[in-house]
This record gives structure tokens, sequence and C-alpha cells, in this order.
């Protein structure tokens, strides 16, 4: 008798198992019904500067605002980026908490699904993403129309460089990032009990293709190995001066796969030509005088010969990708944003629909 109740348990098992598998299936084939038809429009390189201004779009006109709002996260509450790493150098600081914020346009009507863009160094350039959001959201022009998409800007977990919490999390060539978003960071802002109260209904949508990320510098780099990495989370990818240089941990257990880091993108391994294609749009930009700039090959260290390096296997592989090279402008320079980010933004989320 017991052994027969122990099988028929096993079988329930087996049929939850086997229900769960096929619900699961049939999540991702929805999913990959999605399609859009963004066109080439506006893909390709291009040269801004050296005489900058702010585009008005990124400007305070006027147009009603969304709702701030602004959170913690304690590191220690982490089970993915606790800030107890081995790979840490102890003399470099770990902040206790990491603070998110977090803007929910005027247009999004709660209850809907939104979609999201998600920022590295929070809070980084969101005064202007917000007032893109403010003017163009509204916009009676569809090519100059962007989705009321919710923007979280997530802090680092402190410090810089190898060795860092920082670099740990933006310069690692892992799931690791896109997986502290995905399964800790967008369900906290869903709980705040501060939001909710505004939105009671807020969701997001589950449409990789309504998940945009954005970075710059090693938050470039973050950018774009969310999506290289797992690309059924987030396919719309915002670097600036990316680093796509050797800057991961040299103890990093991702060292034996990818030695140099996210060199590793556009070198002699040359993981994105010599990989199938990714469903991704990427943008990608440096700066004239990005860091190390003069820096020969050997150093792993040329933040512009990277950033090209990076555009042009993009372009033999066939991506959806824009790449700008600003005339005489620094790291991660304020002025380039203010003059390319309203275009940056209309371009990435050309064609999508919401669905």
């Amino acid at each position: 008798m017991l052994n027969q109740s122990r099988l028929f348990t096993r079988l329930i098992c087996f049929a939850f198992a086997f229900a769960v598998s096929g619900l699961t299936t049939s999540f991702l084939a929805a999913a990959e019904k999605y399609s859009e038809q963004p066109g080439t429009k506006g893909n390709g390189s291009y040269v801004v500067g050296p005489n900058y201004k702010i585009d008005p779009r990124l400007t305070d006109r006027g147009n009603p605002k969304g709702k701030r709002f602004e959170f913690e996260m304690p590191l220690a509450e982490s089970k993915i980026f606790p800030g107890t790493d081995e790979t840490l150098d102890p003399k470099k600081e770990v902040r206790k908490t990491r603070k998110i914020f977090v803007y929910v346009p005027a247009a999004y009507k709660d209850g809907t699904k939104a979609p999201i863009l998600v920022m590295q160094d929070g809070p980084s350039r969101m005064d202007l993403v917000c007032n893109a959001l403010d003017n163009l959201t509204i916009s009676k022009d569809p090519a100059q129309r962007l989705p009321a998409f919710i923007v979280i800007a997530v802090q680092n977990g402190g410090n810089d460089g190898k060795g860092s919490e920082r670099g740990l999390e933006y310069d690692t060539m892992s799931d690791r990032y896109a997986r502290f978003i995905n399964d800790e960071v967008l369900p906290a802002v869903l709980k705040n009990k501060q939001i909710r109260a505004a939105y009671p209904h807020i969701a997001f949508t589950e449409n990789p293709w309504g998940k945009a990320t954005m970075g710059c510098s090693s938050g470039g780099a973050a950018a774009l190995t969310m999506g290289w990495f797992r690309p059924d989370l987030f396919r719309r990818l915002i670097t600036y001066s990316g680093t796509f240089v050797d800057q991961q941990d040299d103890d990093a257990p991702q060292e034996a796969e990818y030695p140099l880091g996210a060199w590793e993108y556009h070198s002699s391994m040359k993981l994105i030509e010599n990989s199938d294609p990714k469903p991704l749009r990427i943008f990608t930009h440096v700066a004239e005088n990005d860091l190390r700039a003069d820096d020969p090959e050997e150093t792993y260290h040329n933040w512009v010969m990277a950033n090209e390096r990076t555009a042009e296997a993009l372009k033999a592989k066939g991506y959806d990708y824009r790449y700008v090279f600003s005339k005489g402008t620094r790291h991660c320079d304020r002025k380039v944003f203010e003059q390319t980010l309203a275009d940056t933004l209309l371009w990435m989320w050309q064609g999508y629909h919401g669905k």
C-alpha cells in the first residue's frame, strides 16, 4: 500500500513537472511570436561635434510630469551581489546599501505592462531621459514618439576598477548582473510601498524587446553584457564610452573562458563575429579623447580602439546597430548626451509596438 502511495505521488509530481515545462515552453513560444519592423533608418556610423548644444527635446518644456521615487536595497540582503565576493579588494569600499531611482512617466496608465529602461550608475543621466519621456511620449509625430517606458536607475555597489564591487557587477563576462536586475531589482520596484500606493496595478512587460538598458563606461559594458548573455531578458542596449577593455577581475572565474574580459567582444577571439547573431538592437559611442586613446593594442585598454572594433564587428555580423564618434570630447562627456540622447532613444525604441 505504501509503495503504491509513493508511486502515485511520483506520478503526480511528474505530471506537474511536465505541465510546468509545457507552460514555460508555451510562454517562450508566445514571446517569440512578437515581431516588429524597425527598418534600417538611423542604422550605421555617425560623427558628431566638435560643437555641441543641448537638444530641446531633452529640456523641460513644461509638459506633464511623471512621478519620481527613490528607495534603498541593502547589499547584505542580496543573494546575487551581497558585497562579500572573494575577488573583491578589501581596500576598495563596498556600499552597505544601493539607491534605486524610479521614474514613471505621466503617459503611463496604471495596470498596463510597461516597457522599461534600466540605467547603470544611477541616477546617471536620468534627468535627460525623464525630459525626453515628458516631451516625446505625447508627440503627434510617430517618428518622434517614445513608448511610456518606466526608468529604473540602479546605483552601483561601490568604488571602481578591478577588485571593486562596481567592477564585479559591470565588467564580469557573465549573466550575473542581468539576473540581479531581473530577479532582485525589478521585483523590489514592483513591491515598493510608495510606488504601489501611487500605481496599485503597476506591471512590467515580459517581452524582452520591451526591456532596454543603458550605461556609460563600465556601465555601458554592463549593458552589452546583459543583452549578450541574456537576450531572453534584455534586447535594447545603449552604451556610451563603453569599457570594452580588459577590466574584468584577474581572479574572476570567468577569466578561464574570457581571459581579456570585455576586450574579447572584438579581440582575436572575435566573440561577436564568431557567435550566432543574437536578437539585439545595439547603440555604441566613443569620444575622440576617450580613455587611453593612444595606448597600443597590447595594453587591451584603448577605449577608442575597443569601441571602433566593436562597431565594426556589429556591422559585419549584420546587427541593427548605431555607432556615434564624438569629436573634441572625453570619457562619458555630458555634452554628448545632451546633443545625442533624444535621437539615441528614438532609434533604440524604433519599431516597438508594446505587445
